[in-house]
């Protein structure tokens, strides 16, 4: 067995520490980048030299600068993700696409979404965070936020503020679009 490089050392720590921040686990990171859950975790216990391909798509799911990626420093400037390059939680079976708006550092702390639901899709989710909050905005369509026992119907440029850290839901009357930000207290 070869002694692993500096090289892959570091790009184990970078892919690992990436996807750790975003809250991701092996499987949603597979998931969206289209690399198997075992090849993931053997290139982040730098078992595997993943090739240029697989690499770019593991950066690109988890919001990495591919070409800094073994730099250790951040780029400056501004950075743009485009819109293809997004990662994105589709075919969950409850109707909703959900694009990843935000950087990966902000896990945890400032998450921003692109909603996007299919006539009568619903994003049901289980409470989060105690003092988590969600904002809602929506762009186009009519949705219903449910917070605990309360709900509120929105239409295009409504915005709903409401406690996360109970149960709650964003159910679809038609296609709608929104962009939803959480929000750690």
């Amino acid at each position: 067995m070869n002694p692993r490089s500096e090289i892959h050392d570091r790009l184990a720590t970078r892919l690992r520490d990436a996807r750790r921040a975003r809250g991701l686990s092996l499987d949603a990171v597979a998931k969206l980048s289209g690399v198997s859950r075992s090849m993931v975790s053997q290139i982040e216990r730098g078992e595997s030299s993943p090739t240029v391909a697989t690499l770019w798509n593991l950066t690109q799911a988890l919001q990495v600068d591919f070409a800094g990626l073994l730099e250790g420093r951040p780029r400056p400037g501004i950075e743009v993700i485009r819109a293809e390059a997004a990662p994105v939680i589709a075919g969950r079976g409850d109707g909703v696409r959900i694009r990843i708006l935000s950087a990966p550092e902000s896990v945890g702390e400032h998450e921003v979404y692109e909603l996007d639901f299919a006539p009568g899709g619903a994003l049901v989710s289980d409470p989060h965070r105690p003092g988590c909050r969600e904002h809602l905005a929506v762009i186009e369509g009519r949705l219903t936020v449910e917070s605990g026992e309360e709900a509120e119907r929105l239409g295009p440029g409504d915005t709903a503020r409401y406690a996360a850290d109970r149960a709650h839901a964003i159910r679809a009357e038609g296609a709608a679009r929104a962009i939803l930000i959480v929000q750690d207290s």
